[in-house]
């Protein structure tokens, strides 16, 4: 007989194995020695009471044993002869689209424009500490793509697009603890993911797909409406009928590559903003009602939401314990983003900051066409470098100086390695984004008292929370309605928000390329 059970324990009894399994005996009714497996389903914080509480749903086997599970390789064989499908990408939509194609029967060939992830270390270390910005090697560039330093968190509402508990055993698989087939909210750390995302590339390799690096595409050839063939910088072009767009949210040239060939393409709303950085303890005393957080509890997250004028306000991309970083994809940007390591033990909290801009409303400040909102965004990076000195050194300001308006005397100390400078916020950013994010402010600290402080910093600039182009794919057979064989797929086609989710689109693309394949053979 297998039930399912409900428990809740204090922090401090979480690994109290004697005391879970009495537990459940007692709520079954059963003696200890008729239960004879068990295992964790789900693992959740419940910190609405006095004190926090996990909550765990178990599955529990009394009087039989649980089944082996099933290795999610095991099925894949070797793909050298098979029919190819060209990926250009290496995040998380490219390597997971690999891998199914793998499964499927289909040999991918990922072409990356930058690095493998031991080399793209250099080149993260020269933006941090030199304001150095490789345009093909940076933390959205490069082999996993911004996945790779986004912290790995695992969270998604995108449960109707796919099957993500294989998406997440694929992960463990690869090395991620199996703590992520649990947790409420999993995620893996960025120290973690390099080794997990080159596990995948072997993977690939091993059974016959190939990963291409330095391989960035200048040309996507396009005959009688078909794609034909892919051109690489320096190679000769790659004869291909089946391509998998999953350049990601910030390969800007591939969207001025795919207009110079006429193939149609429309702006995106997307959401701008900044980066909220808090003492990590802060977040804790709150989220949790605790001055000092208890031990085996970890570094508390929040979610905060509001609306001004109609436009959402929110946080996005919250880094517990985490740290900012520098997210330029090339010279003379100011771009930030969040990540955390596995410990999640910095001790500073950040999130995203931002507001929905629309189409709608860009039009309204002279930005039209298919390139208002990317034009947008980049006149507001630029914009925050051109004010700085040149580095990758962040404009910053103390919160509530930023709601007053006025430049902060000084700074909070920062996890942002470049550093940051006082920087008049209230003026750089555009005046109607900044009116919506001071008015948040105001509204959520009467939610979440505290969350306006002059302990926290304000950094600039949140840009890249998604896409602001979408590539449009026909509901069908998900190619371009106009190209066959052009696959427009996760972040950069606008049809994806975060590592899972990718992964989905990444993985379902695939299925309908071997669709394609199997019908004209």
């Amino acid at each position: 007989m297998i039930k399912q059970i409900e428990i809740a324990v204090n922090p401090d009894q979480i690994d109290n194995t004697s005391l879970i399994l009495k537990k459940l005996s007692s709520k079954l009714n059963v003696a200890n020695e008729d239960i004879w497996d068990w295992k964790i389903a789900r693992r959740s914080i419940d910190a609405r009471g006095r004190r926090p509480l996990y909550r765990m749903k178990i599955d529990v086997y009394v009087e039989e044993h649980m089944p082996k599970a099933t290795l999610p390789l095991s099925t894949m064989s070797n793909v050298n002869s098979c029919p190819e499908v060209v990926i250009i990408g290496a995040g998380p939509a490219g390597y997971f689209a690999a891998i199914e194609a793998i499964q499927l029967g289909l040999k991918p060939i990922i072409l990356e424009r930058g690095k493998g992830v031991q080399e793209r270390r250099r080149d993260l270390k020269a933006i941090q500490q030199d304001g150095k910005v490789n345009p093909h090697s940076n933390y959205c560039f490069g082999e996993g793509g911004a996945g790779t330093y986004s912290d790995g968190k695992l969270y998604t509402r995108s449960h109707k697009r796919g099957n993500i508990q294989e998406i997440l055993e694929l992960l463990v698989a690869h090395g991620a603890s199996t703590d992520i087939l649990i947790d409420a909210h999993p995620h893996i750390g960025s120290n973690k993911l390099p080794k997990i995302i080159s596990a995948m590339r072997e993977t690939i390799e091993q059974y016959g797909g190939e990963v291409r690096f330095d391989h960035y595409v200048t040309d996507i050839i396009i005959e009688n409406n078909k794609v034909t063939g892919v051109q690489c910088e320096g190679h000769e072009v790659l004869p291909a009928t089946s391509v998998v767009l999953a350049t990601g949210h910030s390969a800007r040239d591939i969207y001025t590559l795919l207009d110079s060939k006429g193939v149609a393409m429309e702006a995106k709303d997307f959401a701008l903003g900044v980066r909220i950085e808090h003492p990590q303890g802060y977040i804790d005393s709150t989220q949790y009602n605790q001055e000092v957080r208890e031990d085996n509890l970890p570094a508390a997250a929040y979610r905060v939401a509001t609306q001004v004028d109609d436009n959402g306000v929110f946080s996005f991309c919250m880094c517990p314990g985490g740290l900012i970083v520098p997210a330029a994809t090339a010279p003379g940007e100011l771009v930030v983003n969040g990540m955390s390591l596995s410990r999640r033990d910095s001790p500073f909290a950040n999130s995203g900051f931002v507001t929905s801009i629309s189409v709608e409303e860009l039009a309204e400040h002279g930005y039209k066409g298919l390139y208002a909102t990317l034009d947008f965004q980049r006149d507001v990076e630029r914009t925050l470098f051109e004010a700085g000195d040149g580095s990758q050194k962040a404009p910053a300001q103390r919160a509530k100086d930023f709601v007053k308006g006025v430049v902060s005397p000084t700074l909070n100390d920062t996890s942002y390695i470049p550093g940051l400078w006082s920087a008049p916020m209230h003026e750089l950013l555009p005046e109607f984004v900044y009116k919506r994010l001071r008015l948040g402010l105001l509204q959520i600290d009467k939610k979440m008292k505290g969350y306006l402080t002059n302990d926290a910093n304000i950094v600039g600039t949140e840009s890249r929370t998604s896409s602001p182009i979408r590539i449009p794919r026909d509901k069908e057979t998900y190619q371009h309605p106009d190209i066959e064989g052009l696959y427009p797929c996760g972040e950069g086609a606008g049809y994806a928000g975060g590592i899972l989710s990718a992964a989905i689109d990444g993985r379902n693309v695939v299925r309908k390329v071997l669709q394609q394949v199997s019908e004209k053979s």
